[in-house]
């Protein structure tokens, strides 16, 4: 398990992983976005976030961006979200 410091992005087991928790929404949409940007079309891209309103983001900004939301759960208040970036730039 990560600490609660956020803001740090890893790769864990060839997946990018990016610690929002403790940061408001809209930010750890904004924080993926950018993430994103910078990858190829088929990687997969991990976020953490503790804000209720990222489950909302993370399903409007996939079905709009054309990345695909593969995985979304909650354990112990904190929301983990899978998203595999598609081929629109």
């Amino acid at each position: 398990m990560l600490k609660p410091e956020s803001g740090r992005m890893f790769v864990v087991m060839g997946e990018r992983l990016i610690d929002a928790q403790y940061q408001k929404s809209p930010i750890p949409v904004l924080r993926a976005a950018k993430a994103l940007r910078g990858m190829e079309p088929g990687e997969k891209l991990r976020v953490l976030a503790t804000d209720p309103g990222a489950v909302a983001d993370f399903r409007d900004y996939c079905l709009a961006s054309g990345h695909a939301l593969i995985a979304a759960s909650e354990s112990r208040g904190v929301f983990s979200f899978s998203v595999k970036r598609g081929e629109t730039p």
